[in-house]
């Protein structure tokens, strides 16, 4: 029978201090305080939201302008010939377009700043959605380097003491070289993702028009949100509130103006113009009132192919508006799905998963410690543990990620 080896012993207490990673209830997860003021930040800061407000604030300049009469005309003329009679003239005319069509140009311009708006309310969904979507992933990224670099210790001392046990003839080199592999792989991996972190942080602050060096803080633990809304709901929510769909719907409407003024240019507009005349020989002064009129003569190229074109941008603005939708719900749905799928694999890792590999290892470190398990085994369980550790992490990004798909689309969920 062995005798308990007290140098592995020492290890395995190590071990063990180390490996135990915090498993936390997602049903008790503190709000992310940190993401809410970047989230502040970014809607305050960001040049696409500031753009795309400032092409709504000029859009709802437009209509005041479309609704306007065409400015009017001042005249001042003499005749220039031998005569000693001589005229002078003075007059002013005005363009009146075909009754309705001002009012049509109104609303045509109207319905574009409808869509202006809902083109910023979208623009700061997606902004805010791309930041969250970064962060999450700088989650995960963090929450790997901090698993990694645990694991790191634990296998440097693990390699410490296969060496000392090589020295003695306790255990062959092949777990000296087998730690040292693992060590370098997980600095190859530390490389890359931190190479990521700072890719993550540099993009935040892109988004939030600041510096690209500052860094950015995660939390510990993230939070976890929880809607209880099935997809019909959802589905409903875009009907309802979808700025993005709200757009496509203007557009629909602004060309169906677009259409009406089309045929309203059949009909002529009008000009009505006035003036005095003054003879400087006589010294009489006469008036003049001219009324002229547009004649749709070429309507068979013009305005025949002008309905046409209206048309047909109206049918196409309608088939995108049914693409966009159909789009809207794939998404959704695609991201609800998501979301289950990550909630059921959170309660799976952290409630079966994490804790049997737990108790694989620690079983076999005990089993290590007198001598019934060997290194490798031993070796294979840790990282075994690392691996669901990093995958549980990275299935609570999913599902924020997917959360923040639906929130993108639909708004806010509450």
């Amino acid at each position: 029978m062995r005798r308990f080896n007290f140098k592995k012993g020492f290890w395995v207490i190590l071990i063990t201090s180390l490996i135990n990673y915090p498993v936390f209830s997602l049903s008790h997860a503190a709000p992310i305080l940190a993401l809410e003021k970047l989230i502040e930040e970014a809607k305050g800061n960001n040049p696409q939201i500031k753009a795309a407000h400032a092409r709504w604030i000029a859009a709802n300049r437009v209509a005041p302008q479309a609704r306007s009469l065409p400015d009017p005309k001042v005249s001042v003329g003499s005749p220039m010939n031998i005569d000693p009679m001589r005229l002078q003239m003075i007059g002013a005319s005005q363009e009146i377009p075909f009754p309705g069509k001002l009012a049509v140009r109104g609303k045509i311009a109207v319905e574009k700043a409808k869509r202006a708006a809902a083109d910023f309310q979208a623009t700061c969904l997606v902004v805010i959605a791309q930041l969250k979507r970064i962060y999450y992933n700088l989650y995960s990224v963090n929450k790997s380097i901090e698993i990694l670099q645990k694991t790191l210790l634990l296998l440097q001392e693990l390699e410490k003491s296969a060496q000392v046990n090589y020295s003695v003839g306790k255990v062959p080199q092949q777990d000296i070289f087998r730690a040292q592999t693992e060590i370098a792989r997980l600095d190859m991996r530390l490389v890359i993702l931190k190479q990521e972190r700072e890719s993550l942080e540099a993009d935040i602050n892109r988004l939030l028009n600041r510096p690209l060096d500052i860094a950015i803080h995660t939390p510990p633990q993230l939070s976890v949100t929880h809607h209880r809304h099935n997809l019909a709901f959802l589905n409903n929510l875009i009907k309802q509130r979808s700025p993005q769909l709200k757009a496509r719907e203007r557009s629909v409407e602004q060309r169906r103006q677009t259409v009406k003024l089309s045929k309203m240019n059949y009909f002529p507009d009008v000009e009505i113009e006035g003036g005095k005349l003054h003879n400087t020989v006589t010294n009489n002064d006469g008036y003049m009132v001219n009324l002229k009129a547009t004649i749709p003569l070429y309507f068979m190229e013009k305005q025949n192919n002008g309905l046409r074109e209206s048309l047909s941008r109206y049918n196409a603005e309608v088939e995108d508006l049914h693409t966009t939708y159909q789009a809207l719900l794939f998404q959704v749905k695609n991201a609800f799905l998501v979301e289950q799928r990550s909630a059921k694999l959170i309660e799976l890792i952290q409630g079966s998963i994490i804790p049997l590999a737990t108790l694989t290892f620690n079983s076999s470190q005990a089993n290590y410690g007198v001598g019934k398990v060997d290194f490798l085994t031993l070796l294979n369980n840790l990282l075994t543990l690392q691996e669901n550790e990093i995958e549980l992490h990275n299935e609570l990004a999913n599902h924020e990620k997917a959360i923040t798909q639906i929130e993108e689309i639909t708004g806010k969920l509450t």
